[in-house]
């Protein structure tokens, strides 16, 4: 029997729909002495009454290639599957109103059934958005149909196999695995992928594929397309697969065309990847450095000598002091807190926060290599309770987000990275475009940055800004201010997307990344495998 879509989750926002975060009375006035009074942000409407538009009928022989019981249009389970969880997203939901949404939502029983499935959707013209978990920020599952009447969303979620070989430590994962059930699949054998982006909970294995994702820990374990041993793809115009080995000096590399592929050039339904004995032990600190650039260079020297640390992220000035007044390391709050660095004649700074896994003598070397750097870089030690409390809080974000949503607020993220010669002056000039961008738009806001994943050669920048939104043109204030930044990213020859891929908000720029001939041979390739332009029409091409 084929699975049904995923319907667990807050249809309106992020995740559980049970778990409710707020803010203390502490960082709600530091929210108005910042960004001025906010104005709630109630639901137009619940979800029986959503407005969208009728479902087109899919031809039969798209429906005979999975079966009836696999096809889905009811108004919900075509409502879950019309956005991702971007700020647009969720301010067109809070409307009301979507202007278009998938016809079904299609769940196939396994990779068969989908590759069946494409074929016939593209025999019948027929668009198909592959659809994991749902997480994308970057409009990467919006129902764009492009040239075609009917389209469908391609709900992976039955994909869930998990197959280990424990003496190459490699495990083929389907696509439709969350993160927390690949992990848990592993984790009975003793083993770990070790990928944990901040959407770990609810996305998938296959949106970590095609997004080419990053993660907390990439630092340790490294960025998913590192992980990926072998992979598959099913095109409309034929499959592609590669050899489960561990290097191929075979021509340039077809598993590095499809890692990244956000769907455009058909669907991954599983990958082999690289794994490893699960950490027994893991240990998670903050410090806080003089400075952003001093921080920063302390991870610098961590990268070009005696190696990165599992986790590792720095805060600059602004969020350092936004994070500790929403939310404040547990242990440490208020006075406290304040008296503590005070008493180590340090007020204000950079937090670090730094995170080792493995074994003891592991966690142990690595960990002094690591403290020497912070001690001679400056740093202040702030203690464990600090790292608990990030550890505690690291898949909460978007909680936060959705509250600020409600009270009235936008609030949006974006990422990019750097050479270390160049990473403080991109600092300052997307910041700078990110705040200037909000003052002409009459809201001036919060601008936060951290260091988020580390190189020998540089480092990505991932910025939050937090205003108040203007009533009624949502989307056109967003689009202003994240037109801005990314117009000063391009500007400093850095690149548009460190880990978020690039859907449809960063598409208009992607000539600007690769340059015209690389353009040319990406809609080559795509004409080659998908000659009718189904697979996600919208996305990743300008």
């Amino acid at each position: 029997m084929p699975s049904e879509p995923r319907r667990d989750t807050n249809w309106w926002g992020w995740g559980d729909p049970t778990r409710r975060t707020e803010f203390d009375p502490t960082a709600l006035g530091v929210l108005g002495e910042r960004i001025g009074e906010l104005e709630p942000w109630p639901l137009a409407t619940r979800i029986d009454n959503f407005s969208l538009p009728p479902a087109r009928s899919l031809p039969e022989a798209v429906i005979d290639a999975v079966g009836a019981g696999a096809v889905f249009d009811a108004k919900e389970d075509r409502l879950r599957h019309a956005h991702g969880s971007g700020y647009v997203d969720l301010a067109r939901l809070r409307s009301g109103r979507l202007a278009d949404a998938p016809d079904a939502a299609v769940v196939p029983a396994d990779a068969a059934a989908v590759g069946r499935l494409i074929d016939a959707c593209a025999a019948s013209g027929v668009a198909v958005v592959p659809f994991g978990g749902g997480t994308s920020v970057v409009g990467g599952v919006e129902p764009l149909r492009g040239s075609h009447d009917a389209l469908i969303s391609l709900d992976l979620s039955a994909l869930r196999e998990v197959v280990v070989d424990e003496t190459s430590l490699t495990a083929r994962l389907g696509a439709g695995l969350r993160g927390p059930e690949a992990e848990a699949a592993l984790g009975a054998q003793g083993l770990t992928l070790g990928h944990f982006p901040q959407s770990f909970e609810y996305a998938t294995v296959g949106g970590f594929a095609a997004t080419r994702s990053a993660g907390q820990a990439s630092s340790g374990y490294g960025r998913f397309d590192s992980l990926v041993s072998s992979v598959r793809l099913l095109a409309p115009a034929g499959n592609l697969s590669t050899l489960e080995t561990p290097h191929t000096a075979a021509g340039p590399a077809l598993r590095e065309l499809v890692i990244g592929s956000e769907g455009t050039l058909g669907v991954i339904p599983d990958v082999t990847v690289r794994v490893r004995p699960a950490p027994p032990q893991r240990r998670y600190e903050a410090w806080m450095a003089e400075s952003f650039e001093a921080g920063t260079e302390i991870v610098r020297v961590l990268a070009q000598g005696p190696g990165l640390p599992t986790i590792v992220r720095v805060s600059d000035e602004e969020e350092t002091l936004g994070s500790l007044a929403l939310s404040g390391p547990r242990g440490m709050t208020g006075k406290a807190f304040d008296g503590y660095l005070k008493a180590r004649r340090r007020e204000g700074g950079s937090l670090v926060i730094v995170g080792f896994e493995g074994d003891e003598e592991t966690v142990t070397r690595r960990r002094a290599l690591t403290v020497r750097a912070l001690r001679g870089g400056g740093a202040v030690y702030l203690g464990r309770a600090a790292g608990r409390a990030w550890e505690h809080g690291r898949y909460g974000g978007p909680y936060q987000r959705d509250l600020l949503m409600e009270m009235g607020a936008m609030v949006e993220t974006l990422e990019t990275s750097h050479t270390w010669t160049r990473l403080g002056e991109l600092h300052r000039a997307v910041g700078a475009a990110i705040a200037g961008a909000l003052a002409a738009q009459g809201t001036p806001g919060l601008v936060f940055c951290h260091l988020s994943h580390a190189y020998a050669d540089g480092a990505s920048l991932y910025f939050t800004f937090i205003a108040r939104r203007r009533d009624g043109a949502e989307v056109e204030q967003w689009a202003a201010v994240k037109g801005a930044a990314c117009e000063a990213i391009v500007a400093n020859g850095a690149t548009i997307t460190h880990h978020h891929a690039v859907g449809r908000d960063h598409a208009p720029y992607m000539e600007a990344e690769v340059g015209t001939t690389g353009i040319e041979v990406l809609r080559a390739v795509k004409e080659r495998l998908d000659p009718t332009g189904i697979m996600n029409p919208g996305k990743l091409l300008p």
